[in-house]
């Protein structure tokens, strides 16, 4: 009688990481309470936040629901596609004028940060919850249009922004990289975490400089969790030596 010899299968080695998709506020640039800004006066606008119970709750769910497409936040709030639609646009032009009157400012080093990685020959997405317009009044604020390799908003992906993975596979396959596993994605918030854990991504990379704290990231599916985005190129390997 022969016995079976049980195959050992080899430990799965890591893959070089080619492709960083990167959140925006709050990861690549200052938020400073702008969305919550930006959010409430858009509510005020389109008369909602006029009592203080209401205001209280809409301030706790753009704080829970940080970097979900604000159109699917006001449509939870609302009730109401259409009220959503009006009220999500008001909000996309106070940010907008909030942006350029300069109250939006890059994460110190963080143009650094993407500068080395694109050095290194890592590509780099810049992904965000806003709508394509208010991404490119950021980046144009910025001086950031060529920053990255690709910008994408939720239009890009259909209208789904995170939670889902969309934009972290739409990244993958415009700019043409291996793999999920070799790509890393990197965000402040739970949502960016949770869409990393659903595109499978294999480095999920959570920062403190934004909306949530490290045990919210982690137990949302950060693989390592940074102070802020300058950690990145030394993390993913990609740190272009001085004289290079």
């Amino acid at each position: 009688m022969t016995t079976a010899t049980a195959q050992v299968m080899p430990p799965e080695q890591p893959v070089p990481i080619d492709l960083v998709v990167l959140d925006m506020a709050g990861t690549t640039i200052v938020d400073d309470g702008l969305v919550e800004r930006a959010f409430i006066a858009a509510l005020d606008e389109t008369g909602f936040a006029d009592g203080p119970d209401e205001r209280v709750r809409a301030i706790e769910l753009v704080r829970a629901s940080a970097g979900q497409p604000r159109i699917e936040v006001f449509t939870e709030l609302l009730g109401s596609t259409s009220h959503a639609a009006i009220t999500n646009r008001a909000f996309e032009e106070a940010y907008d004028r909030f942006a350029t009157d300069g109250l939006i400012a890059p994460i110190p080093g963080a143009r650094e940060a993407i500068r080395d990685l694109r050095d290194a020959g890592v590509a780099v997405a810049l992904a965000t919850g806003f709508a394509s317009y208010t991404q490119q009044s950021i980046l144009e604020t910025l001086g950031w249009e060529d920053a990255a390799d690709i910008a994408l908003s939720p239009a890009d992906a259909r209208g789904r922004g995170r939670p889902h993975p969309d934009l972290n596979l739409v990244a993958l396959m415009t700019l043409r990289t291996a793999s999920v596993r070799s790509m890393a994605v990197v965000g402040d918030a739970v949502s960016d975490m949770q869409s990393g854990v659903r595109a499978g991504a294999g480095m999920i990379v959570g920062v403190l400089s934004g909306a949530h704290d490290e045990s919210r990231l982690r137990a949302a599916g950060a693989t390592h969790v940074l102070r802020d985005i300058t950690g990145l190129p030394a993390l993913v390997g990609a740190v272009v030596p001085v004289g290079a």
